[in-house]
């Protein structure tokens, strides 16, 4: 349950995510803006309210997982990690240079608070399913989070995944696919429809949500009712625009896109106005 105070407050938090996240792609002049636009209410949520985090010791062991599986989106989670307190966020001006801690895509070896390295589309699932399957065999109560994309869902080996994290009754697990329903170059529905996500998931044997994707509350909901089940895992379906609170990104079909100071100057006025 949200109050509405602390709507406010996730509400505020995503904003501040997807100004972070544009002040990063603006600096190097280009970046994966749709797809970690696309998932800055889903962070709040997590980061703000649901996770259980610890900036001061970001692999202390009674952390709770992220496997942000679409690496691409790795500005976004920076932008979280660096409004969190994980590290300053000067670091967030550095974002793919030469040196940076900051890479385009997540890679635990060089950020603090990043869990897995990603960036190869389709295998996130995979290695969350073996974070949660760890967890229960050792009776542990920290839960895993995953986040993919609907295009990434193409890939085969998340279905493979979908299928054991069934099979090991893994309710320590939540999926959220980010529904933004375009991918590099077309429609997602007109290069590989993946609907009904839903239905799929459910024949796998997954507890299945569908909801807003930019309604923090709803989201919240949805990581409420996970975390009520016990024996199977959960895949949040979030309908999601592309590029969400960035005008120039949102119409386009983009994986990697150039963005000017001037793009960026009106993008940030616009989330602050």
């Amino acid at each position: 349950m949200v109050t509405e105070q602390e709507l406010r407050e996730l509400t505020d938090f995503a904003q501040e995510i997807r100004i972070w996240t544009i002040r990063q792609m603006a600096e190097r002049g280009f970046g994966h803006m749709g797809g970690a636009m696309s998932i800055c209410d889903l962070l709040s949520v997590l980061y703000g309210k649901r996770m259980k985090v610890c900036p001061e010791d970001p692999s202390f062991e009674e952390r709770d997982w992220l496997v942000c599986s679409k690496g691409h989106a790795g500005p976004a989670v920076y932008a979280a990690l660096a409004l969190k307190g994980f590290f300053p966020k000067e670091w967030l001006y550095t974002l793919n240079q030469p040196g940076t801690r900051l890479p385009s895509h997540c890679d635990a070896g060089k950020t603090p608070g990043i869990d897995v390295t990603t960036g190869s589309l389709g295998q996130g699932l995979s290695a969350a399913c073996g974070v949660a399957l760890a967890k229960k065999l050792d009776e542990r109560k920290e839960r895993v989070y995953c986040i993919i994309g609907d295009g990434e869902s193409q890939e085969g080996q998340n279905w493979e995944a979908a299928m054991f994290a069934a099979q090991n009754r893994l309710g320590n697990l939540t999926l959220f696919v980010d529904n933004n329903k375009k991918q590099l170059d077309n429609d997602t529905e007109k290069i590989c429809d993946m609907e009904d996500f839903e239905e799929k998931f459910k024949s796998f044997g997954w507890h299945t949500v569908r909801v807003n994707g930019h309604d923090c509350r709803a989201i919240d909901d949805a990581v409420g009712q996970a975390i009520q089940e016990q024996e199977r895992p959960t895949a949040v379906i979030l309908d999601t625009l592309k590029g969400k609170g960035c005008k120039f990104a949102e119409t386009i079909w983009n994986h990697h896109i150039n963005v000017t100071g001037e793009q960026a100057k009106e993008a940030i006025e616009a989330l602050m106005a």
